[in-house]
């Protein structure tokens, strides 16, 4: 190539050597003398988002204390009897299991019973049942020492024992039980029930109006909510299940006892898996060409080779009647093997030649994308406290998901209280319902001038924050979820961001590491704090807004289960789908974006187009690095995770002999290893999407060196040697490293 060739703009080019087009993305980026890597001198960007974010961010304070003011999750926590008291709190400490009188009656009182409340007396009880009891067995004698479970503070001795269950003040019956969620349950009692009325020795047991109990209705009753709709031969299978987990009770104690006593083992195991993540980081410049060209390679030659041998048995058995035979549910197939091969042989022939011509092709690109991969490996090498960052980010995320879960809680139980105060329920003295009342008219909302005089949804909505009292905290709660995706998708954003600008810093350093800032991720960390915030908030609250209708649309695929109109169900996929992909291709954009935003200091809305433009002038490049990088961390994470769970499993099965004084005897030495595997991999993805990150920003700053600079004096390439060999370019002057 002549001088005169190089001299020529890339924009008077439709496609440059290196693949990049005008076409469909826009025009190429022109070389701007003064730029030399993220700009310094910017200003603050979507300023109008930021205040959006802020104002949001008071209204969630808003709702907590709203939640804090009138809910509290002990109502939640301990259940509740007929009298508000909390069953193991306050007076009825000691008392921390609730009985229900007639349990059949909570089954017919269909869904939310222990929300709207079970219509037959409730009390705290300190055990549950351990025999079956009807009342009829006394109403000759009268004795009422088996009356176990009356009303508090009920005189037997006042009333027969007919008096005492039709008034309600004992249990007309009860049944053998366990505790539920600190609710007695007849579970192992349903087990030897057969259908039809229930029985006490050769009595029928009948309740308080003389009604007799089944083994269905007594069923039922246990399926409290009826959410999901389970006959009594479902629930059957239901209470086997639970009889399982129960009996599993005994083996989650010995899993904790394990857990408690290795736990600075599993801790040294997982720093084990960190050191073993940075290493492999480092390795990846030496050795990220050798696995992607050997596993591509090998993937050739499977294909090659299943072709050959396919054919080759094709030959074999296409003069013969020999067939394969199998019974797939209740359906026997067979089929010919010359047939099986045959076709097995064309579509792993297809296959390989599609693989092969892609290689041929893209055989470039694939070098261009493992030398990034290895660029990135220098700069997540040189700038260290990279793979330190993803800790802040994931410790906020934590932070987030603990409040938005608080804060639910508290939401949940505002209303119950309220409920029982509205049914004139007295409260015990020193019982936290007396604690929650005060605790509320100490609240800032009592001094809201609310106007009952009217019915408008200003006072209707006033009332509520003043009270506690309507049916507004589903809507909280939609605003609760709603800034949780917010914030959690702002906190990746931060992290994003912040990394993108440390290795742009990196890429457009002339002389690396000399002309590298000194505190290149700190920096990059300040100005997304000080000018950037609105942006962040901006491409997070998109996603947010796409993840709530997901939710939504879950929740209507829910509701739906059941019914018999498949219009609805298709069209409810169709939606899902869509909605699903839209989150992908917005994170997608919004990681460019930010990337964008990181090195020029624009808004989202410029960041986004100009990252997407050049995305579409080098659409095969991107495909290409995507996938390959893909293909790499994934490797890399295998590698990680199942060399640390390979040591573990050494170490706990005492197989490392130097090391067996120092082997903990354990119940489930398996325990441990799942833990170390799982925390490994948590470590890995952590390490690796700095990494990710990396090759990213580095790709995209690659993509605008070809554009802006042609290697001359005055516009010389920052990128590496290696990729300027590849592409066939070089610098006229100067050293570049």
């Amino acid at each position: 190539m002549g001088k005169k060739d190089k001299k020529v703009n890339d924009i008077e080019l439709n496609e440059d050597a290196n693949g990049s087009t005008k076409k469909g993305g826009g025009k190429p980026l022109k070389y701007d003398p003064t730029f030399n890597g993220p700009i310094k001198n910017r200003s603050c960007t979507d300023v109008i988002c930021c205040i959006v974010f802020v104002v949001f961010i008071l209204g969630l304070a808003v709702v907590a204390y709203f939640g804090y003011a009138y809910g509290d999750p002990k109502l939640l926590l301990y259940p509740q009897d007929s009298d508000g008291n909390l069953c193991g709190y306050g007076n009825m400490r000691g008392k921390d299991k609730l009985y229900f009188f007639d349990l059949v009656k909570c089954g017919r009182m269909g869904p939310g019973v222990f929300v709207n409340g079970c219509p037959t007396p409730q009390i705290c009880v300190t055990d549950c049942p351990s025999t079956n009891y009807a009342y009829f067995e006394n109403l000759i004698d009268n004795d009422k020492s088996k009356l176990l479970y009356c009303k508090y503070n009920t005189d037997k001795s006042a009333k027969s024992v007919k008096d005492l269950v039709v008034d309600e003040d004992c249990s007309a019956y009860y049944l053998k039980s366990k505790s539920v969620i600190n609710r007695c349950l007849p579970i192992e009692e349903l087990l030897n029930l057969a259908d039809g009325v229930v029985k006490v020795g050769n009595n029928t047991l009948q309740d308080a109006e003389n009604n007799n109990v089944t083994s269905t209705e007594v069923k039922e009753a246990l399926n409290i909510t009826k959410v999901l709709g389970l006959t009594p031969e479902e629930m059957d299978k239901a209470i086997n299940v639970f009889n399982q987990f129960l009996e599993a009770q005994e083996y989650a104690e010995k899993a904790i006892s394990d857990i408690t006593s290795t736990w600075y083992i599993i801790v040294a195991l997982l720093f084990l898996g960190m050191v073993v993540c940075f290493i492999w980081i480092v390795l990846m410049r030496w050795i990220a060409g050798f696995m992607i060209w050997l596993t591509i390679l090998s993937f050739v030659c499977l294909f090659a080779g299943a072709c050959g041998v396919c054919i080759w048995q094709y030959l074999i058995y296409r003069d013969k009647d020999d067939q394969f035979a199998f019974t797939l549910a209740t359906i026997q197939l067979t089929f010919s093997k010359a047939d099986f091969f045959l076709g097995t042989g064309i579509t792993a022939g297809i296959i390989f030649a599609i693989v092969f011509l892609i290689l041929l092709f893209l055989c470039q690109r694939i070098r261009i994308a493992i030398s990034l991969i290895k660029e990135g490996s220098k700069a997540v090498g040189t700038m260290m406290f990279t793979l330190v960052w993803p800790i802040f980010p994931f410790v906020l995320q934590l932070l987030v998901v603990a409040f938005w879960g608080t804060v639910a809680v508290y939401l949940q139980s505002v209303g119950r209280g309220q409920n029982l105060a509205d049914n004139n329920v007295t409260y015990p003295n020193g019982s936290i319902n007396e604690a929650a009342v005060q605790k509320q008219s100490e609240n800032l909302f009592q001094s809201l001038p609310c106007d009952n005089s009217t019915n408008s949804t200003g006072n209707s909505v006033c009332g509520y924050l003043k009270y506690g009292e309507g049916d507004y905290t589903v809507y909280l709660q939609i605003y609760n979820l709603f800034m949780l995706f917010w914030l959690v998708n702002f906190v990746v954003a931060l992290g994003q961001m912040t990394l993108a600008g440390a290795f742009a810093s990196y890429y457009w350093a002339f002389n690396k590491p000399s002309d590298i800032p000194t505190f290149p991720l700190l920096s990059s960390f300040y100005r997304c704090f000080r000018y950037h915030l609105g942006t962040l908030a901006f491409g997070s609250l998109l996603i947010a807004i796409v993840q709530l209708i997901r939710v939504f649309l879950e929740y209507v695929d829910h509701k739906l289960k059941g019914t018999e109109n498949p219009a609805a169900k298709f069209l409810l996929k169709c939606l899902k789908c869509c909605f699903w992909c839209l989150e992908k291709f917005l994170k997608f954009l919004n990681k460019n974006a930010y990337i964008m935003t990181a090195i020029y200091g624009k808004n989202f809305c410029i960041s986004a187009k100009n990252a997407f433009s050049l995305i579409l002038r080098n659409i095969v490049r991107v495909v290409v690095i995507d996938k390959v990088t893909d293909f790499l961390l994934f490797v890399s994470k295998l590698v990680v995770v199942a060399l640390t769970g390979v040591a573990a499993f050494f170490f706990f099965d005492g197989r490392i002999t130097f090391l067996t004084q120092y082997t903990p005897t354990l119940n489930f030495y398996f325990v441990p290893i799942i833990i170390v595997v799982l925390g490994t991999y948590i470590i890995a993805s952590c390490f690796f999407s700095v990494y990710n990150m990396a090759v990213d920003t580095l790709f995209l700053c690659f993509l605008e060196d070809l554009e802006r600079n042609d290697g001359s004096t005055g516009k010389p390439y920052y990128m590496s040697k290696d990729l300027m060999k590849i592409i066939g370019k070089k610098n006229v002057v100067g050293d570049k490293n």
